[in-house]
């Protein structure tokens, strides 16, 4: 009898510790796999991020907003410190942050089609984002919206500019045609864009003036009625 009771002592220890190995594996195992989950997440959220950075820098956009995004951007990078600090992950977002601090801003910097598109992309994402972080409750909705409205113009401006230099640049190489048709562009960009006139016109102004120096507007005709006055006095 007492053997048998040690036996059942011993099969139930064994069990017991058998279900306490399997808990502590199963819950590293979900622990790992939500580490990883984040990581992915942190890497995908932190690269576009560092992205707009460098692209908001290039573009001239207001310091107070890329200072906004980039503590977003170093918060991130710091959690990803605290769950993989040795991490090829960590060394590659670093050194990304780096490169985004040094970017700066330049006449020619969105003079290919493939830069301009990426500049479009990465404000239109930094427009989404103050949003995100008015959510998240690191600034105020008030200024989110002061901010969406700076980025959609400086978004409109960046491809707006960049068809301005190019049509400058084809009206040097006497093609004119070519030129004022950049002209037109950036003038139906301009009129079209959500802002209000008095920030459009030294803009418009500009684009005006070059689009007359290459077809100057014909004289409008008096009319029927002007003409029929004339001829009455």
């Amino acid at each position: 009898m007492n053997d048998n009771i040690l036996y059942v002592v011993l099969i139930a220890v064994v069990g017991l510790i058998a279900i306490t190995v399997n808990f502590v594996i199963t819950t590293r195992e979900q622990q790992e796999e939500a580490k990883d989950k984040r990581l992915t997440w942190l890497k995908g959220q932190a690269e576009h991020i560092l992205q707009a950075i460098a692209v908001l820098r290039e573009a001239d956009c207001k310091q107070e907003i890329i200072h906004k995004i980039n503590e977003h951007a170093t918060s991130l990078l710091e959690e990803v410190a605290m769950l993989a600090p040795d991490s090829e992950l960590f060394h590659s977002l670093s050194k990304q942050k780096d490169t985004a601090d040094q970017a700066f801003a330049s006449p020619n910097v969105f003079d290919s089609d493939r830069s301009l598109k990426r500049a479009q992309i990465y404000i239109n994402f930094a427009e989404k984002l103050v949003l995100q972080l008015a959510r998240g409750g690191k600034i105020t909705l008030t200024l989110a919206r002061s901010y969406q409205q700076e980025l959609y113009w400086l978004r409109i401006t960046v491809v707006a500019d960049a068809h301005l230099a190019q049509g400058e640049k084809f009206l040097e190489s006497e093609d004119s045609m070519t030129a004022v048709s950049h002209f037109r562009h950036a003038k139906a960009l301009l009129v079209r864009a959500n802002i209000p006139n008095h920030n459009k016109k030294s803009r418009l102004d500009k684009v005006n003036a070059l689009i007359e120096k290459i077809q100057p507007r014909k004289p409008r005709s008096m009319g029927t009625l002007a003409d029929s006055m004339d001829r009455l006095l």
